[in-house]
Parts: structure tokens; sequence; C-alpha cells
């Protein structure tokens, strides 16, 4: 009898095995996609560890900056000139040098130009007759010799060659550019001047040449400036003095080094009670702002002199007429940090900049509470003809902002200063490293502030790639996420935030879990803090500290375009007998895969929800699942929450029917 049981079992399965087959053949699903070693993270070696961490010969350059400039409204000019001293930790010998000159995207002959589409203008770089920069000298120091040379420049990049190669490990070299630029009315959506009725208002940013890095994956990062991917920067020290007409205000990245020279003793009292208040302090309010009283008592220019250490940019900001306000921001520390705004009287209202300060202060305390303690001593939040751009301790948003706009925008900004400010990755050619990861964020800290105040507002959250689970939105791009940043579509660039956001997210509440998920995210920033971090860094820090191999969702996510389709397509009972258990077949009919949840109600009303792995998927597109049942069951719905990217909801459902 047991042989005849045994031998029945035997046919079963085979049928089982064969059914699964023909539905495989008849499927775009397949499992060697996934199960072969097609790919396969980068290994770790000694600069960049197996487990996702630094290895123990890690090493980067450093650049520490001098600057001098000098801002003239008369014709909407800077001038002034940058001393940067590089330090080569590499173990190779540098001959020459590589730098960013991002102004040059405004000059008629740049790339950005000869690369804008037909019809459209997304960076504002067409009809520019006077854009880039003017280098009028090069002047390199090299263990003491000091000699002129003459860069190569093409496009937005220039090249320094040295008499003598740069030692490695240790080898420094200082290099003095003298230099001027226009400032452009929209400076590709990161910087510009805004008229407002008191005055123009000057947010300035990539207006000193940077190093390029120099790093051990792609030896120099030369990627020239097209518009759409960022920025790769090294880290170092600034040194920044900015000259502007005395009646100016000038508000920068890092700690200002002379307040009593260019603010008032009123001011600087007012600053002193804000850095202990957690609700918002006026410095410069309403009814002050052209106020002579409001402006030290020297005529003609003022120099402000601003210091940051351990940062890899800085931005300011400058002009008449501002409000200012600012207010204490709590860190875990204990450390003294101060949040602030200026904005135009126009921006104030309720619903408006009045709030920036606290939007701002809230944000920071929140990233510092949940993934990494926010390392400087001020933040500025500034309003301007920027639609949303960020530099270190500095944000740039626009001056017409107003409710879960404003907030999430303030949020979203500031929240670069977590991705890439501190953790440095690559932005010119993994935009998703950095646009998706604080993209992230912000979901979580909308979900915190202020009791969800926005979290669930209509206008901005529940709808286009802000919607955290608009799957439609976000299965629908053509260009896969690990598209270098400036061949994705610019109309489809927001995948970037929305659909990488939305895969760490499912990891979090589906994949992975919230406890597992939060660790391993904290561990991947703190290993990588002012660091330079590849994808393959991320891959393999989240699969060790989670403990999970992942590698077929970054496959799935990063790598293609693939869509998730499942689908219940059989319900049956062992014998015909609903006691003795149920048999659920589900389908994977698209490329993509995922765990399955699957909500079950049997006759009577009881209902369970279970999850089932990933690991269903391994040997073929066809699972059937043994269900405990009791009773009949009345319906089965596949992911009853709608929290997986599954983009055909029709088959999702099976209901008994008579």
């Amino acid at each position: 009898m047991k042989k005849i049981l045994l031998l029945c079992l035997t046919i079963l399965n085979i049928g089982i095995l064969f059914a699964q087959n023909l539905s495989n053949e008849n499927s775009i699903y397949n499992p060697q996609d996934f199960h072969l070693p097609t790919f396969s993270p980068t290994a770790g070696n000694v600069f960049r560890s197996a487990g996702g961490i630094p290895g123990p010969m890690y090493w980067q350059n450093s650049s520490d900056y001098l600057i001098h400039a000098t801002l003239s409204e008369k014709d909407t000019s800077i001038t002034g000139d940058v001393t940067i001293t590089y330090t080569n930790n590499s173990p190779d010998q540098l001959g020459y040098l590589w730098l960013q000159l991002d102004q040059n995207i405004f000059s008629p002959s740049s790339r950005s130009v000869a690369a804008t589409r037909y019809p459209g203008d997304y960076f504002g770089v067409l009809g520019k007759t006077n854009g880039g920069y003017q280098i009028k000298e090069v002047t390199i120091n090299q263990n003491g010799n000091i000699y002129t040379v003459k860069p190569i420049i093409t496009d937005t990049r220039m090249q320094v060659r040295l008499k003598t190669p740069m030692l490695p490990k240790g080898g420094k070299v200082s290099i003095k550019i003298n230099l001027s630029f226009v400032i452009p009315l929209d400076g590709a959506g990161r910087f510009g001047r805004q008229y407002t009725k008191n005055g123009v208002i000057y947010q300035i940013g990539q207006w000193y040449p940077r190093m390029c890095v120099y790093d051990d994956v792609e030896g120099w990062n030369t990627l020239p400036y097209l518009g759409l991917g960022e920025f790769y920067c090294e880290y170092g020290n600034y040194d920044y003095y900015i000259t502007v007409p005395s009646e100016m205000m000038v508000y920068g990245s890092g700690d200002l080094q002379n307040p009593t020279a260019v603010l008032t003793a009123k001011q600087i009292k007012r600053l002193a009670f804000a850095a202990t208040s957690n609700k918002t302090v006026t410095i410069i309010g309403a009814g002050e702002p052209l106020n002579k009283s409001m402006r030290p008592a020297t005529k003609g220019n003022h120099t402000w002199h601003y210091t940051m250490q351990h940062t890899r940019d800085v931005g300011w900001v400058a002009g008449r007429g501002m409000i200012w306000d600012a207010a204490k921001i709590n860190v875990p520390s204990g450390r003294k940090v101060l949040a602030m705004s200026c904005y135009p009287v126009e921006s104030i209202g309720d619903t408006a900049w009045s709030r920036s300060t606290e939007y701002l202060k809230s944000s920071i305390e929140i990233y510092s509470k949940n993934f990494f303690e926010y390392p400087w001593n001020n933040a500025v939040s500034s309003a301007g003809i920027t639609g949303g751009m960020e530099y270190p301790g500095m944000i740039f948003n626009n001056y017409k902002e107003t409710k879960a706009r404003l907030w999430f925008l303030i949020a979203h900004e500031i929240g670069h200063n977590w991705y890439p400010m501190i953790v440095g990755s690559n932005e010119r050619k993994y935009m998703w490293q950095d646009e998706g990861f604080n993209s992230y964020i912000n979901y979580i800290a909308n979900d915190i502030f202020n009791n969800k105040e926005y979290a669930n507002d209509s206008e901005y959250f529940k709808k286009g790639f802000f919607a955290l689970r608009d799957y439609g939105e976000f299965m629908n791009y053509k260009d896969p996420l690990m598209t270098v940043s400036d061949a994705m579509d610019e109309q489809q660039h927001y995948q970037y935030y929305g659909k990488t956001a939305y895969g760490l997210n499912l990891l979090r509440a589906v994949v992975v879990g919230k406890e597992r998920f939060d660790y391993a995210f904290r561990k991947y920033t703190e290993a990588w803090a002012y660091k330079h971090p590849t994808p393959y860094d991320f891959f393999h820090c989240i699969n060790s500290a989670a403990g999970e191999d992942l590698n077929w969702f970054w496959k799935e996510w990063f790598f293609t375009t693939w869509k998730l389709d499942q689908a219940i397509t059989n319900v049956a009972y062992i014998e015909n007998d609903p006691s003795k258990g149920a048999l659920i077949t589900l389908e994977n009919k698209g490329k993509m895969i995922m765990p399955v949840i699957l909500k079950i109600v049997q006759n009577g009303g009881t209902e369970e929800t279970i999850q089932l792995p990933v690991e269903i998927w391994q040997r073929g597109g066809t699972w059937i699942y043994k269900y405990p049942s009791k009773y009949k069951i009345d319906k089965v719905i596949l992911d009853p929450e709608n929290v997986l990217p599954d983009v055909n909801r029709i088959n999702n459902e099976w209901h008994y029917t008579k």
C-alpha cells in the first residue's frame, strides 16, 4: 500500500512539474535571469571590501580652497581668485590634474548647447552670449617651485599639466586661478538672479573651479557637465571671502568669521537668542530689511569671511531687503546647530516662507536622529529664482513656493546634505544614488513631521512620482536606473527619484523588513560618510548588513525596465475536500520577481494574510501553494494593500463562483 501511495504522489508531482513547465513556456519569465551568475557585483579588494565598506587600504585625495570673490552689480559679474591645495593620497604619480569649470556650460560653444534637443532648452543654456569663465592666469606652486601654466580648457573641464609629477601617498600642489564670469539670470536651475520688490537676490553656486575626483575606480572622473548629471567632488576645508556693497547681506555655507564687521549689535544679540530657541526668532523682520539701522554704519564694500570644514562644496546668497530668521536645531550629540532662512517680503506668510526655518529645523532633526548626525554648525534655506538646489549647509528654493510643496522641497534639498554631501557618491554618473536615496529619506520625514501634517496631502503626495506607491508611474519608464545621468530622457529623469525611493521602501516594508533594512542603510551611511561609494559598494553593504542576497533585486530594479505581473490562476482542494487543504496556483507572468502577499478569505469570514518569499520563483514561473484551509475559500487577493509594482491587477483576485 505504501508503494502504491508513493507511486501516486510521484505521478502527482510529475504532473504538477509538467504543468509548471508548460506554463513557463508561455511566460516571458525566466528564472535563469536571476539564478545564473549573469549579474554579480564587483569583487571586493583592499580598497573596497566585499562587505560593502571601505577596505584597509582605501584612499581618496583632498582639496582645500582659499577663495576671494567680488560681486559687481554694475555688470552682474563675479571676479576673484581661488587657490586650491590638492593632496594626492593615491598610490599613483599624477603628472596632470583635471578641474571642473561648471560655468562653461553657459558658453555658446558648450557641449550642453550642442546636445540640447530641438525644440527644448531644459537647462536654459541656449541664447547665452557671454557665459562661462574668463580664466586670466593659472599659477602652480609645487614644492616651492612657482610657475605659470597654460591650461588646456575643453568645454567644462580644464587640464593642468605639471612640470614634475605629484608624488603618491601625500604629495601636494597648489593651484591659483584668477577668474571672472557673468552671473546668469537662471543658472540651469541651480543658481541665478531673482528680481524682487526690494532688490536682486543672488543665489550663487558653481562659482569657482573645482577639482575633479581621482579615485580607485576610474582614475580621473572627467564626464562633462551637461546639466542633468550633477557633481562629483573631493572633500576638504574652505576659507572664502565675499565682497559686496555694504547694504547687502551675505549668507554662506559654513561659519561666519567676522560678524562684528558685517552685522549690527542688535542682529548678533538676536542670533544668540535664536541659538537657544526651538521657536523661530526674527533677526531681520518684515519692516526692517531696508532700514539703515540693520546695516553697519561703514559705507562702500563689506567683505564677508566664511569657513567650512570637511565639506565638498560651498554656496552663498547675497542681496538687499531680505527677511532673516533662525532657530536652534536639536541634534543627538547636543552640539549647537542653527537653522536660518532668508527670503524677500513677497514670500512672507504662514503657509509660505515664514515657516521655512521650522521646516529646515525639523528635517535636520529627523535625518540626524535616523541616519547620521548633521555635521556642520549652520544650515540656511534661501528663497530666490532657483526651483530647488542643494549645497553643503545651504539650499536654494523658489520664493513663490507654499504649503506642502515648500515643506517637501526644503526637506528634499537639505536632505541632500546627507546624500551626496556627507555620503559622496558620483552624481554625474549615478543620479539615483543621491536623488533616489534622498527621496527615500524624504518620505520617512514626511511621515514624521508635525504629526503627518502633509503626509496625506492630496495636492502633492497622492499622484505622480511623489506618490510612493504609484506603481503605474514608476514602472513605465524606458531607461534603467543605471543609465548615466545625462543619457536619461529629460522628461523621465524623475524615475531616479521615485523609482529608487519606491524600491528602497519595498526592501524595507516587504522584502527585508524594517529592522534589518534600517540597520543596513544606516551602516552604509556611516561607512561611507565623507567618502566615495559606488553603486556596488551600496549593493554589497546592504546584502551583508541585512543578511540577504539581494542581487536579484539589484539586477531587476536598477539594471532593467522589467515589469511585475503576478496572477492567481486556480484554486482547488485536496481530494476535493476544503478541510484537507487548498491548492492555490500562482503565476509570475512578467520578467520581474517579488515576494507574494496573499489575502485569503474563507467561507464564514475568516481571513488571513500570508507572505511567500521570492525563492518560490527559483525554479519557474508557476507555484502551487498548499494552504491549510478548513472551509471553502470565498476569495483570494494578491497584494491586497497594493504595495507591489504589479502592472496588471485584473488577474490579482480569485472569487468563488457557484
